[in-house]
């Protein structure tokens, strides 16, 4: 759904119904897994090796930028590499290991990851649209300040960082509500996700033990069956947020909540 140029400041009544509709839109990209090959030579195969990427890394220079778009990387050790500002762009990087990499600033924008291998990876500014990462590692990895509107079903993000994701200008990004962003399952314990954009953003089920979600976005985000148990939600806006059974018994900074009396479902919330 585009809004005229003109409407750049979006009432939070539209961000809810945009919530739905991101929903909706959620469920129809589930949908899609049960017509993928996964087993394919697509999703398996590398067309290069290594050495390959390490040496276009080398002729790039200091300016970065290697383009793999399109690129099979399936199952490849690329821990610890400097890929800053690579254009990986619908490359295939299933299994592939990016452990320590540097990916500040990367375009992974329609990459398929599945258990894709990117704890302690450096994704500080990095554009992660319409990506499939189901069941990937990134625990400790850095996505400050990214454009992060993805498929992370069950992906595990202990202890990341997501400060100031989907966000401009202090302002969720224009088109944070045209592309999911899912983390059905998912592990935040211990995350920081402060001053974020999470506009319609699906959470059920998610575990945020002890994250830190001050002063972000929620409005109508799917938060069913979520686990805030001990998460700090200072600030932090629920505006139209479905929070059906989610435990919400021991958040910090819970009278500072934004819009909490706005949510929906807040009395089949787990409360007591």
């Amino acid at each position: 759904m585009r809004l005229p140029p003109r409407r750049l400041a979006v009432p939070f009544a539209a961000c809810i119904a945009a919530g739905f509709l991101i929903s909706a839109s959620a469920a129809i990209a589930q949908d899609l897994w049960q017509y993928i090959d996964l087993n394919s030579e697509a999703f398996t195969k590398a067309e290069v090796t290594r050495a390959d990427v390490e040496k276009a890394i080398t002729d790039a220079g200091p300016a970065g930028g290697v383009d793999f778009s399109g690129k099979q990387l399936n199952r490849l050790d690329l821990s610890g590499l400097d890929l800053h500002g690579a254009n990986l762009f619908a490359a295939r990087l299933n299994g592939t290991s990016l452990k320590g990499a540097n990916l500040a600033g990367a375009k992974l924008d329609q990459a398929w990851g599945v258990e894709i291998d990117l704890s302690g990876a450096n994704l500080k500014g990095a554009s992660v649209v319409s990506a499939q990462l189901l069941r990937a590692k990134l625990d400790r990895a850095d996505l400050s300040d990214a454009r992060v509107a993805c498929d992370l079903t069950q992906a595990s993000l202990v202890g990341a960082h997501l400060d100031g994701i989907n966000m401009t200008g202090g302002k969720p990004a224009r088109d944070s509500r045209r592309h999911p962003f899912i983390l059905r399952s998912a592990k935040l314990d211990r995350a920081t996700i402060t001053n974020a954009g999470l506009i319609g953003a699906v959470l059920e089920f998610a575990s945020l033990k002890d994250a830190d979600l001050s002063g972000s976005i929620l409005a109508g985000a799917a938060l069913a069956g979520a686990d805030f148990t001990g998460t700090n939600v200072t600030k932090a806006d629920f505006n139209g947020a479905d929070l059906a059974s989610a435990h919400i018994e021991q958040l910090v900074g819970r009278d500072a909540v934004v819009n909490f009396d706005k949510a929906r479902n807040l009395d089949r919330a787990y409360a007591k």
